[in-house]
């Protein structure tokens, strides 16, 4: 076949030809300290633009809280849609807290599976159903006095990557994958469709980020930094008084925010805490490029990498059950946790396994009023969990 008759090669990175040139124009970002600037460093995390334009496409009060849908444009690739979810009536300046949806193998979707809106997706009612207890994460916080930001992060939700016409790898994998569920019988949704592909397609988006200097847990970050801002700039919001709450792969988020960003006051990690070398050599393949960027461990293992974070205190739960962590990797990084934070850190086991419960949920929530200051002080003063 001629090279005229060759058909085209369909864009490897679709939605985000513009990335390229946004990282490499983009200067590194600048942490306060020495330890956060060499995670930063690591991971290639690009310095977050300073202006932002965010818009405000409508708001709505229900059952307590007051949902805004926010957007903005970070200066590469789709536009962030996020939702801003506050107390009814309240009155500032109330803390704030950034909610870091999970992985989930779903990115068809993002922040939506945290909050209550006026109609849900089945991909998010399905993704709170599997990995929340059925709650809306964010709108819970709010209720206890936050107001808490919830965005799509980078390859997620409206950052997606437009897979309508796969790269040819993608696509080879994924007619494999139409071909099981055409024996099977099954007709696949959209969502189903999506997220099968950005499945095969999340090994090339971490080719390009590395051969781009980056990396995807690092430009996940670089959308985190944003968004924390832009929570911080809120005319309602304390920004003295900021934390993230994250489960699973939102887990990993939230120590990467903290570890980062002196804003971060209090952070809560749920189901995603264990040694590195715990997860050789048969739970690797367990987990995304969001934990696996090449080099990180030369910075030390996953428990040490909070000790580059300014903030107060934090909280991590483990699921005992978890089938994504061997229990000794979780007790081993709990045991390096208390050595290191023996003043700030709170660790508590849960039974079950990888899931967000809504008793956890309480605990979690519960732990990030009493440290950040929100509801009335009888509601801080009630916590089932250890003080740091």
């Amino acid at each position: 076949m001629s090279t005229a008759n060759r058909p085209a090669r369909p864009s490897a990175i679709a939605g985000y030809e513009d990335w390229p040139r946004f990282v490499r124009n983009q200067p590194r970002y600048l942490a306060l300290t020495a330890g956060a600037q060499e995670l930063s460093d690591a991971l290639g995390v690009p310095a977050p633009a300073s202006r932002r334009d965010v818009t405000v496409h409508w708001e709505e009060t229900h059952d307590g809280v007051t949902t805004s849908q926010l957007s903005w444009q970070l200066g590469f690739g789709p536009r962030t849609t996020g939702w801003l979810v506050r107390p009814a009536g309240g009155s500032g300046p109330l803390p704030g807290v950034l909610a870091l949806h999970c992985h989930g193998g779903n990115k068809f979707g993002g922040a939506d599976r945290l909050v209550e809106l006026p109609q849900t997706h089945p991909s998010a009612a399905e993704a709170r159903a599997g990995h929340y207890d059925g709650r809306a994460l964010a709108t819970e916080v709010a209720r206890a006095g936050f107001a808490v930001l919830a965005h799509d992060t980078f390859a997620w939700g409206s950052r997606h990557f437009d897979l309508s016409e796969p790269p040819w790898r993608t696509a080879a994998a994924l007619e494999a994958r139409k071909s099981q569920w055409r024996e099977d019988g099954v007709v696949p949704t959209d969502s189903e469709l999506y997220n099968a592909a950005a499945g095969y397609h999340e090994d090339t988006v971490a080719k390009t980020a590395g051969l781009l200097g980056t990396s995807l847990a690092g430009m996940v970050a670089h959308d985190d930094l944003a968004a924390l801002e832009i929570l911080a700039s809120l005319p309602d919001v304390d920004p003295g008084r900021l934390g993230c709450i994250g489960f699973s792969g939102g887990g990993g988020r939230a120590l990467t925010l903290a570890a980062l960003s002196p804003r971060i006051r209090n952070y809560v990690v749920t189901c995603m805490m264990t040694t590195f070398d715990s997860l050789l050599p048969a739970y690797l393949d367990a987990h995304s490029w969001l934990l696996q960027t090449p080099g990180l461990w030369k910075l030390g293992d996953w428990p040490e990498l909070t000790a580059r974070s300014g903030a107060d205190g934090f909280l991590v739960q483990y699921a005992l059950a978890d089938q994504l962590f061997p229990e000794a990797g979780m007790r081993e990084a709990h045991r390096i946790l208390a050595t290191l934070h023996p003043d700030s850190y709170a660790g508590r086991f849960w039974p079950g396994g990888h899931v967000f419960t809504a008793a956890m949920q309480n605990e979690a929530i519960t732990y990030l009023a009493r440290t950040l200051g929100a509801g009335s002080p009888a509601a801080q003063a009630h916590s089932t969990v250890p003080t740091p």
